[in-house]
């Protein structure tokens, strides 16, 4: 399932603007439709959203590939210090979907990080459990070393949120332990926190919670901290800054 049978209708344009990527649609009514594509920072894999348009929810896995082969937005590369490991493949890999099982076919060999991206990017449906690729079916837990310590999967960079803030992910941290911050338009702290994964130390949990109500000055950019305390020292480690579209 290529992506070059929807780009003879559909022109996506991956912008750099505040608003992040845009679609125009020409002919059919393809509906854009929200999904995580998955880059690397600082070598581990780090999410960022994209609209794919599709015709059927079958067709979002291949969607979301196509947009993770095309790579990162010069935005998300300059201000989120965002990479793939993904090489120039020529053409939209290959994706079909059957009984939990996503397999991909590409005409390269992918190392561990970009083994990881694709992983992650297929597996975010509730359709894949497992990804079928060079001779292997690949789990999230296969590919733990290109995870990192906090893994935020809502809210996304750039996304557009309210008050109160509600925040999903994986964590895999000393006794399941880490702490968030969250700053307004202005850099204030208006909520603060410790959570507490589902498990920790070794194992990665998952974690699901909802910020005190906040307010904001005026719409903008404002910032989720995510990070752990050292045990050694106290000091911020595995910390990640997620900028976010405030809307009073």
């Amino acid at each position: 399932m290529k992506r070059a049978v929807l780009a003879a209708v559909v022109l996506l344009a991956s912008g750099c603007g505040d608003d992040g990527p845009t679609l125009e649609t020409q002919g059919p009514p393809f509906e854009p439709t929200k999904a995580s594509v998955y880059f690397l920072r600082e070598g581990k894999v780090w999410p960022v959203l994209r609209q794919v348009p599709i015709l059927d929810a079958a067709d979002l896995p291949a969607a979301a590939l196509a947009e993770l082969v095309a790579g990162p937005t010069e935005q998300e590369a300059t201000e989120l210090a965002l990479t793939t490991a993904i090489p120039d493949v020529g053409e939209d890999p290959d994706v079909s979907v059957e009984d939990g099982v996503a397999a991909v076919e590409l005409d390269v060999q992918l190392v561990d990080e970009a083994l990881a991206q694709v992983v992650y990017t297929l597996t975010q449906f509730p359709t894949v459990e497992r990804v079928e690729i060079q001779e292997r079916i690949v789990t999230r837990a296969d590919v733990e070393d290109e995870t990192p310590a906090i893994l935020v999967e809502s809210p996304l960079s750039f996304e557009e949120v309210t008050s109160p803030l509600r925040v999903t992910g994986t964590a895999n941290t000393f006794e399941a332990n880490f702490q968030y911050e969250l700053t307004d338009t202005d850099g204030r702290i208006v909520d603060q926190n410790f959570v507490t994964a589902t498990s920790g130390t070794g194992t990665r949990g998952t974690f699901d919670f909802t910020t005190d109500p906040f307010t904001v000055p005026f719409d903008g950019i404002g910032e989720l901290i995510v990070f752990e305390s050292s045990a050694k020292d106290g000091s911020r480690i595995n910390l990640v800054e997620i900028p976010l579209r405030m809307k009073r």
